[in-house]
């Protein structure tokens, strides 16, 4: 008999839930956090709070707890937030709507990328917007923003084009480009007509490209920031400084840059070199200003991809950005 009661009383709670109230229990499973979850849903934090009373009432657990570390889930939301999350997603994916067409879309789009990556990809992107989409904006957000992975749950960056060395799983990713490293200098330069050799890179000072360092939390050359890891030099200073250091000599770091499109100008009149992604140097270079060497030794091979929050895997006009973005790619001779 009370078993039988208790299920009427499940029965009725179902019946009275609020699919909004489901909304309010991902986001705050997602960010842990009142505030972030409310700006998600263009929400206040009390309305937010409300919401978690209600939906705690009709399912009969606490479902979070507040601690130093922000909103922690119980067992029961823990097994609960995949299927609901699955269930909200199809939802969306149903009602979503009208099919999207690009040549009518007015939608606009905002991509988080550094200069190098709106050189050399984005650049692309937008020609190829230009004939197939030509309604759709783009907005370019700087990728070396502390508060990346906070833009992306949030849903204020649509897609980040960066190199991570760490994806949480709440995100997903996609490679666009495999590369190496080369070295520019300047036509002319004395080291210009031969090869270049280690003692080459500690007897000319070297300009170097860093989107954030040690006083940003960097570790091993990456920032890590609500689970996801971007790189913060672009250049393998490790395997540098192996080289250099088996010869006896020190790296010469000059001149450090926060944006690479400043290098022609530093390179012009100098003797120094610069690292850089092999795609960047390849763009630089064509201006004719600067030429390109391999480097004397073996540096790790850099992998550049385009990183989104899962919800919008489902998303049309999501979809279709992500398969633009992979297209503009390989035509900068990436995979795409």
């Amino acid at each position: 008999m009370h078993g039988i009661q208790l299920t009427k009383k499940r029965a009725m709670s179902i019946g009275r839930m609020d699919l909004n109230l489901l909304k309010v229990f991902d986001a705050v499973f997602e960010d842990r956090n009142l505030i972030l979850a409310g700006r998600r849903l263009n929400l206040s934090q009390s309305a937010v709070s409300h919401a978690l009373t209600r939906l705690r009432e009709l399912v009969g657990d606490e479902l979070f707890v507040r601690t130093g570390k922000g909103m922690q889930p119980t067992g029961r939301a823990s097994a609960m937030a995949p299927a609901l999350r699955d269930a909200l997603r199809r939802i969306e994916a149903t009602l979503g709507v009208e099919p999207f067409d690009p040549a009518l879309s007015s939608r606009r789009f905002t991509i988080a990328a550094n200069d190098h990556i709106t050189a050399v990809i984005v650049a692309g992107l937008t020609r190829a917007l230009q004939q197939a989409a030509p309604g759709v904006d783009l907005v370019i957000r700087p990728s070396t923003r502390l508060d990346l992975a906070e833009q992306i749950d949030l849903g204020r960056i649509d897609l980040a084009i960066g190199t991570f060395s760490q994806v949480p799983a709440r995100l997903n990713a996609r490679t666009l480009l495999s590369q190496g490293e080369v070295i520019l200098m300047r036509k002319g330069h004395p080291a210009a007509r031969r090869k270049l050799a280690v003692r080459d890179l500690a007897k000319y000072a070297l300009v170097t490209t860093s989107l954030g360092g040690q006083e940003e939390g960097a570790v091993d050359g990456f920032i890590l920031e609500r689970g996801l890891a971007r790189q913060s030099e672009m250049f393998d200073r490790s395997a540098l400084a192996e080289a250099l250091a088996a010869i006896g000599q020190a790296p010469r770091l000059r001149v450090t840059v926060p944006h690479s499109l400043a290098i022609p100008a530093l390179l012009r009149e100098s003797d120094m070199l610069s690292i850089v992604p092999a795609s960047l140097g390849a763009y630089l270079a064509r201006a004719g200003e600067l030429l390109q060497r391999q480097p004397p030794y073996r540096a790790a091979t850099v992998v550049t991809r385009a990183v989104w929050h899962g919800r919008n895997d489902h998303d049309a006009a999501h979809a279709w950005l992500r398969e633009m973005v992979a297209a503009a790619a390989r035509a900068a001779g990436g995979e795409g």
